[in-house]
């Protein structure tokens, strides 16, 4: 059986709403994009590095991220991450887009996308990046694993939060790694 982790980040209120760059994800006119930048380390990239390259599965992109990441990360030349995202196996979540997906090694999942990702839980390890419309439906059936929260030592007071609408009860702190600026990089599990 194979194993969905989520990897998020969060501000201290929860907020998950575009961490990356100021206009990652303006919806309902949030303006405070890209937020996390300011937080990043080596702690924080060694740890992220660590994980994208051990993974022996694949990526779980919703349509948003998948068209954000496959619009960014193949262009970023400079950056060890690119070559891992390029040669990783990346199934997307829409109802909108068609094959041929643009960015290599990516596959639209067919059908209703729950059930076609309790099928590939099966037998492959997937990892959510972003997608948090994508991760609360995966949350609400209970199909994610595990958690990998960079908590950053921000309040948003407004966006987009991860837990929104959603009931998880307890969930178990499995490791937790500090980084220099503050940020908490966190792994929970379920029960």
């Amino acid at each position: 059986m194979g194993r969905i982790t989520a990897v998020e980040h969060v501000t201290l209120d929860g907020v998950m709403q575009s961490p990356g760059r100021a206009d990652e994800d303006t919806r309902d006119g949030f303006g405070l994009g890209g937020w996390a930048r300011r937080f990043s380390d080596p702690v924080q990239a060694a740890a992220m590095g660590e994980h994208l390259t051990d993974a022996h599965g694949a990526l779980l992109l919703g349509r948003r991220t998948y068209q954000d990441f496959a619009g960014f990360w193949p262009r970023q030349t400079d950056n060890p991450f690119t070559e891992v995202l390029d040669k990783t196996q990346k199934y997307v979540a829409s109802r909108i887009l068609t094959e041929p997906l643009p960015w290599q090694n990516s596959t639209l999942l067919p059908g209703d996308a729950i059930a076609t990702i309790a099928e590939l839980r099966q037998d492959l390890d997937l990892v959510v990046l972003g997608s948090g419309d994508l991760l609360r439906s995966l949350m609400r059936h209970d199909l994610v694993d595990e958690y990998l929260l960079l908590i950053n030592p921000t309040v948003a007071g407004t966006g987009r939060r991860l837990f929104d609408g959603v009931e998880l009860g307890d969930l178990r702190l499995v490791a937790s790694t500090p980084t220099t600026t503050g940020v908490i990089i966190a792994t929970y599990q379920r029960g």
